[in-house]
């Protein structure tokens, strides 16, 4: 029995076929644009490889901004602490000059002159800013960091260790240069000066301090806790007439504040068995710090995020250390300007043209604050080469992210070309040949 097919269902078999040429046709107009990946559905293999690449690609261009962001950062702050670090050289330099004893005053007055001048060049370019940022206030870094003060104000004067006071009186390394070990000067009511250790309470006269000690460490005891222990009744003598007594419980917060200014003038005092010596003081420029001591940091690669190697700013802290009123013995929090204000003092002390404590305490005082801002420096050195060299890695990683994306969508132009002249012959061959075939009405339609 034959089986009759109507013209409709050719026109709908026609039709369906037309429309399908001409998806054909613009989905090989769509890969014009290079990519043969435009929906889950052309290939989804390709395309689920094509989405993990793209965020490959977003995180990599993400990290290799922060990167640009964070070198930015630090070469500019990295320039001004060679700046810095150059000054204080010559602040050592001129430090050492002030120390000798053949300075007639008129020599005092132009070295502090001098001094003077580039400890304000110093507080001014550490106010360095990178557009509306400031290089070292922390996270605070639209807010100015440093400020000196333009009056004078007694501070409390401390008593710096030299290298071998250190080893002695606090157990150090002997060739330590990083750190500035103190203790407080106090007076007695006539005028002898004595020294407080904040430590171990002790309260030492000037001239143990001064040589003393030095005596102990003859006798073969390099501490001054291994000779408290000692049963040598020649070491026994020697820290008796050293030692005037121990005050009770003593914190440095509880009469200064972290720049070292008295926080209530009238307690100045301390007792040591039955007596009150009075802190020293000394009139100088006090510098304070409005940033924070928080740092910045950048991550320049996924995985574990570490603070350490990220970080790209330096604070007031970590440039200008710790000192007695702002370490961690002192009950304050860091100043963020310690070597600041001992450089300071320097200075004053230089004015007062007092060479025994600058061959005495002055020296010291120079050498470690150029040698913490070296330190500094060359840590944003060592931290930026690492970030360069990351960069360069990321810059590998980008070509070959590139790469597998080319790989997994990107269209063959040559045969791309070939099959769309194909595609677009058929489909004007499929209207040429339907408008003959197919009945005038559907035809005027097409």
């Amino acid at each position: 029995m034959g089986v009759r097919i109507g013209s409709m269902h050719f026109m709908y078999n026609y039709q369906n076929s037309l429309n399908k040429a001409y998806q054909q046709q613009g989905k090989l107009f769509e890969q014009a644009d290079g990519s043969s990946l435009h929906r889950a559905s052309d290939n989804p293999m390709n395309y689920s490889k094509l989405l993990r690449y793209n965020v490959s690609e977003n995180e990599n261009t993400q990290y290799r901004e922060n990167i640009k962001t964070a070198s930015s950062w630090m070469k500019n702050s990295d320039d001004v602490m060679i700046h810095m670090t150059e000054m204080m050289q010559t602040l050592k330099e001129k430090s050492v000059a002030a120390a000798n004893s053949d300075k007639a005053e008129d020599d005092f007055a132009a070295i502090y002159k001098e001094m003077f001048a580039h400890m304000q060049e110093i507080v001014s370019v550490s106010n360095t800013q990178l557009g509306d940022r400031y290089l070292f206030a922390g996270q605070k870094d639209l807010t100015k960091p440093f400020e000196m003060s333009l009056e004078t104000y007694e501070r409390g004067q401390p008593k710096n260790l030299d290298v071998s006071q250190s080893a002695f009186f606090k157990g150090t390394d002997s060739d330590y240069n990083t750190e500035l070990f103190q203790m407080l000067t106090v007076t007695d009511d006539a005028g002898n000066s004595y020294y407080l250790d904040t430590e171990n309470f002790n309260l030492y006269t000037q001239d143990f301090m001064t040589s003393g000690y030095k005596e102990v460490i003859a006798h073969g005891y390099t501490t001054i806790d291994a000779a408290e222990a000692s049963t040598d009744t020649d070491v026994k003598a020697l820290l008796s007439a050293g030692t005037v007594g121990q005050t009770s419980a003593f914190q440095v917060s509880d009469y200064f504040t972290n720049q070292g200014l008295l926080k209530d003038e009238t307690n100045n005092k301390i007792t040591v068995n039955g007596t009150e010596y009075t802190f020293k003081t000394v009139k100088q420029n006090i510098v304070t710090y409005n940033g924070d001591n928080n740092l910045i940091s950048m991550v320049k690669l996924n995985g574990a995020t570490d603070p350490n190697a990220d970080t790209v700013n330096s604070t007031g802290a970590t440039m200008f250390g710790r000192d007695i009123f702002d370490n961690a013995n002192s009950g304050n929090e860091p100043s963020g300007t310690a070597m600041l204000n001992e450089l300071f003092c320097v200075c004053a002390k230089v004015n007062d043209s007092d060479i025994h404590w600058m061959s005495s305490d002055g020296v010291t005082v120079a050498d470690v604050a150029h040698s913490t801002m070296l330190v500094q420096e060359t840590k944003i050195g060592a931290r930026q080469q690492l970030f360069n060299n990351v960069e360069t890695m990321l810059d590998r990683q980008a070509d070959n992210i590139t790469e597998d994306i080319t790989n997994v969508s990107g269209a063959d132009i040559a045969q791309l070309a070939t099959k769309l002249m194909q595609q677009t012959a058929l489909y004007n061959l499929s209207l040429s040949l339907g408008g003959r075939i197919l009945p005038q009405s559907l035809a005027d339609y097409l």
